[in-house]
């Protein structure tokens, strides 16, 4: 490469002008032979060694190749501006490549003779091609004077151009990037050799620097493809543990060419298959994996000869190992009422599972180690390999069964009792099973004094069970706070809310907590709900007390006296002002009092009694109206 001064000046000022004839490059569209000729330039961590003078007319450096100079190396780059890498062939450690700076006019830079091909022939040309020029570099401009480079195959005489191809512009890269070229051409008759010829379309200067490598010539035929009359262009898998069969296998091929089909155990070594030279061949019946391949050539005597033939895409009839049938992970006795489980096996590592109705059935009921039917019965599971149709030689039978369990007819049953105040039995009704109930009872029937919600679960002997829930209402009965006498009435009050009736008598019933006008004496109060539950009976002393009294001796209500006295066993009353003035007293059965004291009517007022009722004491007061 030339300095940065001179590669402009040739860059912007000295731009020499040439023919530009333009070819088709490309590929082989059908099957290649081996390689002819394949040249990789060698390995090596110095450089060199230079070609023969009769390749290339440029001159060999150890490294650092300015414009018309070249070297063979392993690192591709010589110059500061070049990209750091490596070649191209894969896995080639040390691996060399053709390095070449462009002279300043475009020339051609490589010519050589490829020997040992065969006439009448098709062959494909092709080589990888990187331009070297790193445009972070920033010497040139732009992306530099981009390469550009023409390919040529010549007959032996160099006088018959058989195909040429130019790559057009490759500019330079931030990253190296190789790329591949192909040219398509024929030989004719008694053409056994041609000239390679490789010419710089561009310019030298400040870029136009290139490497070449991997050049290889191969022979090129039409593509052919085999097909199976079992799998068509897929190729066959069968497990090794089936019957050897025979199959079919049919290339297309042109008329003119000549057939040789080839066998192989590994893919890689390959041998004639005697007497099959047609497009059909039909395979012997077989029991390992094999592989098939056609070789076809233009002529008879080049069949074999892998330079002049061609080799068509392999097929393959793989004997796999079929897996072990799986393994049952036990039958299933499922109780009828309850949500059925999966059958279940286990397989190996890599099958798959297919579930079948019997052991001869090709319809797939499901698949996975699992299985959920709601039909009792014998199910098959078989093993494959995973994405094959290679299976176990067996089927694994895996049995469904249904277990009588206790029913119920009514699971839920609401009902209501009167707290503390009854007895109920709750049944079972099942007999001949196990129960338990959620009190921790073990008998068929419990007995119950409360509300709340109760459960029974019952065991037959198959082990199967079912659960009855009882709801039970629990209903309260009223609690009394207070019983009170207000004069001639009687008042009851409770401490809880409800739809309570009271009673006198037990017989007839009242939503009000109140009895008016009733004799005093000793009350049985009846309190209950009014769902029918037993009432509860409490005693009380009725004391019907006066609540005022006019003594204006008009023959009512003139005198404060004790009503019902005689319910009493004894009574005796005291009545006094307000100040606790004694104002009277006497026996309950004959006091009365008309609101006289030592002979004076006194004003009206209230006034206090106290009256001992057996041994109760009751005090109030009453009004004297006038």
């Amino acid at each position: 490469m030339a300095s940065i001064t001179q590669k402009a000046l040739i860059f912007l000022c000295c731009i020499i002008s040439f023919d530009t004839v333009y070819g088709q490059l490309g590929f082989c569209e059908g099957d290649l032979g081996d390689p002819i000729f394949t040249e990789d330039f060698g390995s090596g961590t110095t450089n060199g060694p230079p070609l023969d003078p009769s390749i290339t007319t440029y001159t060999y450096v150890d490294s650092g190749p300015e414009d018309g100079f070249y070297t063979i190396s392993s690192q591709l780059q010589q110059l500061g501006a070049f990209h750091s890498g490596l070649d191209n062939t894969p896995g080639d450690v040390d691996g060399r490549a053709f390095i070449v700076n462009a002279s300043f006019t475009a020339d051609q830079f490589y010519n050589r003779t490829i020997e040992g091909l065969c006439e009448n022939t098709s062959y494909e040309f092709s080589a990888f091609l990187i331009n070297l020029y790193n445009i972070s570099s920033g010497e040139c401009p732009n992306t530099g004077i981009p390469v550009n480079v023409r390919f040529q195959i010549w007959d032996s005489t160099d006088t018959i151009l058989l195909a040429s191809g130019d790559t057009g512009d490759i500019d330079g890269t931030a990253t190296p990037i190789w790329a591949q070229y192909g040219l398509v051409f024929e030989t004719g008759v008694g053409q056994t050799e041609v000239i390679l010829k490789m010419i710089n379309n561009g310019n030298g200067g400040c870029g136009n620097d290139l490497a070449i490598d991997d050049i290889v010539f191969r022979a090129c035929g039409d593509i052919t493809t085999i097909r199976s009359d079992v799998s068509g262009e897929e190729d066959l898998i069968i497990c090794n543990n089936q019957t050897a069969l025979s199959t079919t296998l049919t290339v297309a091929a042109t008329p003119d060419v000549f057939i040789q089909w080839q066998e192989s155990t590994d893919g890689e070594n390959w041998t004639n298959i005697l007497g099959a030279t047609s497009v059909t061949y039909v395979t012997p019946s077989i029991s390992t994996s094999t592989f098939y391949r056609v070789n076809t050539a233009t002529d008879t005597d080049n069949l074999g000869n892998v330079f002049c033939s061609f080799f068509s895409n392999s097929y393959r009839i793989e004997f796999i190992e079929g897996p072990e049938a799986p393994v049952s992970n036990g039958d299933i006795a499922a109780c009828e009422n309850i949500e059925i489980p999966a059958l279940t096996v286990t397989t190996t590592q890599g099958s798959e599972v297919r579930w079948y109705a019997s052991e001869t059935s090709t319809e797939v009921l499901a698949t996975g180690t699992s299985y959920t039917t709601e039909e009792a019965g014998t199910f098959y599971a078989q093993s494959f390999i995973a994405g094959t149709d290679c299976g176990s030689t067996s089927r694994t039978p895996v049995m469904l069964s249904f277990l009588e369990a206790p029913f119920f007819a009514n699971p839920l049953e609401t009902l209501e009792i009167c707290n503390e105040q009854e007895v109920k039995t709750l049944s079972a009704g099942i007999s001949n099973v196990d129960y338990v109930w959620s009190t921790g009872e073990t008998t068929s029937s419990i007995q119950i004094t409360t509300g709340g919600v109760y459960t029974v679960t019952v065991t037959n002997n198959l082990g199967c069970s079912a659960t009855k829930t009882f709801q039970v209402e629990g209903l309260a009965s009223p609690v009394i706070s207070t019983i009170f006498s207000a004069g001639e009435n009687i008042i009851i009050e409770t401490e809880n809310e409800g739809n309570f009736e009271y009673s006198l008598d037990g017989i007839f019933y009242r939503s009000t907590p109140v009895f008016r006008n009733v004799p005093g004496g000793l009350k049985v109060i009846f309190a209950r709900n009014d769902t029918g539950c037993p009432p509860i009976l409490i005693e009380f002393y009725h004391f019907n007390i006066p609540t005022f009294f006019t003594p204006n001796n008009d023959g009512i209500n003139d005198f404060f006296r004790l009503p019902d006295a005689s319910f009493f066993s004894s009574s005796f009353i005291r009545v006094f002002d307000r100040f606790g003035k004694l104002l009277a007293n006497g026996n309950g059965r004959t006091f009365q009092w008309n609101g006289v004291y030592n002979g004076e009517e006194l004003a009206p007022d209230d006034y206090w009694y106290e009256i001992t009722i057996d041994d109760r004491v009751v005090v109030g007061h009453i009004s004297l109206l006038r």
